[in-house]
Parts: structure tokens; sequence; C-alpha cells
């Protein structure tokens, strides 16, 4: 898979995910005050104390090596609070802080759009983990573990809601969102796939969990077997409770 730029190309056709998620989440213009997911929210260890983590870059060792992330706290941080976990997942030759920055468009798309309206009402700690290589090929499953140990790390040190975890990715960012969702389908919320393939690979896959895929068309990097090895097991599993939006314009 070549590299490829984030933010250019992809604009126009993630105004309908960030529109479609944002209202899902429950933030943003238009949002009903109803939450994603009717259960109560279930805060983790973290709630109750002063935060153990600031926003800013850090590292944590997972399965005996050194990584990397980026954190995003809300300003006006409430210990009491359960907050949304949104992790930001970058493209192939991407960085955590470009995901984290918006790129060259800046804060408009910091974590694919999704920033700006979450911090409208302080609601959502955003996290961009740092792939090997700038990527996110999981061999061996070692990424789904990282996620794993950044996620328990974060509601160790902050009050999380443990029902409202999301991951978002473009690319192979989007790859590895559909890895969390094929081998965490109990943890995450829901993910978003923006132009991704089958390259995080799918340990699990059989049981549902809220999906939203953009791809286009005429993408001539991903689409591929590799996509539509992703529709054929949303298909036959049942990942297919958010749209599925495969736009005309390419991605």
């Amino acid at each position: 898979m070549k590299r490829r730029s984030l933010l250019t190309p992809v604009l126009a056709a993630t105004v309908v995910i960030v529109t479609a998620l944002t209202l899902a989440l429950g933030t943003g213009p238009g949002a009903t005050a109803t939450p994603v997911r009717a259960a109560a929210a279930a805060g983790t260890g973290g709630c109750g104390r002063a935060p153990a983590l600031a926003s800013g870059a850090h590292t944590i060792t997972s399965s005996g090596q050194n990584r990397s992330y980026i954190l995003r706290v809300p300003a006006n941080y409430d210990q009491n609070h359960p907050y949304r976990l949104i992790f930001g997942l970058h493209w192939r030759g991407g960085t955590a802080g470009g995901v984290d920055s918006g790129g060259t468009d800046g804060y408009n798309w910091s974590y694919y759009g999704l920033r700006k309206p979450a911090n409208a009402d302080n609601s959502t700690v955003f996290v961009a983990p740092q792939g090997f290589d700038n990527g996110w090929a999981n061999s061996g499953g070692q990424d789904v573990t990282f996620i794993d140990d950044l996620t328990r790390q974060l509601e160790g040190r902050l009050c999380i809601d443990t029902t409202q975890l999301f991951s978002a990715g473009f690319s192979y960012g989007g790859s590895m969102s559909y890895a969390l969702a094929c081998a965490r389908p109990t943890v995450f919320r829901a993910v978003a796939v923006y132009s991704g393939a089958n390259l995080s690979g799918c340990s699990g896959g059989t049981q549902p969990v809220a999906y939203m895929g953009l791809h286009g068309l005429r993408d001539d990097v991903l689409l591929s077997p590799g996509l539509l090895d992703i529709r054929t097991r949303e298909a036959a599993h049942g990942l297919d409770r958010w749209p599925r939006l495969f736009m005309h314009r390419a991605v």
C-alpha cells in the first residue's frame, strides 16, 4: 500500500462521516440528549481522584516495547465525571501528531474532525497512539495488545466511561480500527473506518459491533480483496449497525 496524504483528498467525503458520527456520539449541532448507549456511565478506577495524566505526549511499555501516544484531556476535567474515550489512529506514514493536530487543516480536522464538536461540551478524552514504522501491521496482535494496555492505563488514571469507547482511523488507521472491532467488540462501542481494508488482521470478528465505513469507489489503493473481505465479514457477522457509505468521489 503506497503512502497517501490524509487531509486534502478526504475533506469533502469525511463531512458525511463527521456529521453522522458526532450525532451518534451525542455532540455537535443537532445532537439529541439521548446517549449512544442506554446503560448508565460505568466509571473506572481513575474516577474520584485527581487526574494522573495530562494532555500531551506520553509513553507506555507494551509487550516489552516502548510505545508512545498523545493525549487530550478536557480543559475543565471533572474527576467525578466519566468521559467518553476516542482513539484516533493515523494512516500509513502518518503520525499521532498528525491526528492530534489535524495536519495542514489544523484544529477543524483534529481527530478526524471529532475534537472540535466534542470540545463544545468538554465531553471527551482523545488519544492518538503511534504505530510501529508509522503503520499498524499488528504483527502477532501486538498493536491490539498496545491498545489494550493503553486503555487500562487511561482507565486507571482518568475517569473514563467504559460504555463509551470508540476508534476512528483513515487508511492503515482504519484497518486497525477494523481489527479492534473484530478483536474487542465488547470493549469498543463503535468504530469508524475511513478508506480501510483488512491490513491489520481480524482476530475474532464473529460478534456484532456498531461500525461505520467510508470508501471511495475509485480508490485505486485499497479498493481491493482486503476491502471485499471486510464487506463479506460485515454481512456474515452483523458489523453493520451503522451505515456503510461508499462515495462516488475518489478517496
